[in-house]
């Protein structure tokens, strides 16, 4: 079956290691998505830092990784006598978080990033914010014609509405890969015996990043 899936990487990956008590490879998620499910496209949907790069929404579907890394060596090169140490450490942070990216599209995943935006909650709080929902339930939309199947990475019940189209009125195969505790119970119902849990330890043994 022509297999497709799609990473709601916010969603799926946020905490990290924290709140799975383990890392996950990237190239063995790959690999698995690839020998467990035939899957032929993987999109993976994720925010990114960029410091004033200049990116346009009307004319960009996603950050170019090469720009933006090239940007932000030269942003820091030029900047460095007026930068305080945090800042510089943040730079060099975010420089990394754009390495890993480039990272996974040499695996072979298909990245559609979106700049990480900056806002104040309620009380004051400033908050960073990169919500891809929109973005990954059109492509889905967009691509129901070119799968048969789908693997949807991701536990958020916004997508409900998008999954039962695509199972009900598609007829499309719907599979969910997702953290259990943080998968909402309405996409568990939804999905049934099509809901694969990752924190599963067989899961574990298969994706688990190990550092020699």
């Amino acid at each position: 079956m022509r297999t497709y899936a799609y990473i709601d990487a916010s969603n799926l990956f946020y905490g990290g290691k924290k709140s799975l008590g383990w890392s996950v490879d990237f190239e063995k998620l790959f690999k698995y998505l690839q020998d467990r499910f035939e899957v032929s496209n993987v999109f993976y949907f994720g925010g990114v830092e960029i410091h004033k790069f200049p990116f346009d929404y009307l004319t960009n579907d996603t950050v170019s990784l090469k720009n933006l890394e090239n940007y932000l060596v030269d942003y820091t090169e030029k900047n460095k006598k007026d930068l305080t140490s945090a800042m510089l450490v943040l730079l060099d942070r975010h420089l990394k978080q754009v390495r890993f990216y480039q990272k996974l599209e040499r695996f072979g995943f298909q990245l559609i990033l979106k700049p990480v935006k900056m806002y104040e909650d309620e009380e004051g709080n400033q908050k960073r914010k990169a919500n891809c929902d929109v973005e990954m339930a059109f492509y889905m939309m967009r691509d129901k014609n070119a799968f048969e199947r789908v693997v949807i990475l991701s536990g958020d019940g916004d997508f409900l509405p998008v999954l039962k189209h695509l199972r009900e009125v598609a007829k499309k195969e719907v599979l969910v890969l997702s953290r259990g505790p943080r998968t909402a119970k309405e996409i568990k119902r939804f999905a049934g015996d099509k809901f694969m849990d990752l924190t599963n330890n067989n899961l574990r043994e298969k994706l688990e990043r190990v550092d020699l």
